[in-house]
């Protein structure tokens, strides 16, 4: 089966994604992890305000299937969170890379997503 690993953003290990926008890092988990995981039915995110650090965790999210720890791939401060997968917490199976997503966080420090896995680094992870 082929996954979607789109190159303009970096993965960590545990399958979250980071998408950079000056200096804010968008967040979300990938298509391979949604598969694995199943029918995605709850997702518990932090408040805007809090504080992350990169390689620790932020949130859950529930399946079907398993619960699951998230990740933050960098440290900063949480300046948004998708408020629509309170709701519609399935938007992470429908679209992951998209409509999906989870939390921005403003970087302390935009270097460590050099730390993260590049898309091909990523889909030799998951091979």
């Amino acid at each position: 089966m082929s996954f979607e690993i789109p190159d303009d953003r970096q993965y960590q290990e545990s399958h979250e994604w980071a998408e950079e926008t000056d200096g804010v890092v968008r967040v979300g988990i990938t298509d391979f992890a949604q598969d694995e995981l199943g029918d995605v039915v709850f997702v518990e995110l932090p408040d805007e305000g809090d504080a992350v650090t990169q390689d620790e965790e932020f949130g859950v999210i529930e399946s079907i299937k398993a619960v699951s720890d998230l990740y933050a791939p960098v440290s900063g401060e949480v300046v948004a969170i998708n408020e629509a997968l309170f709701d519609a917490p399935e938007l992470v199976n429908d679209d992951p890379f998209g409509e999906g997503w989870m939390l921005e966080i403003d970087a302390d420090d935009a270097d460590e997503l050099d730390a993260l896995l590049s898309a091909d680094e990523y889909e030799d992870q998951i091979a």
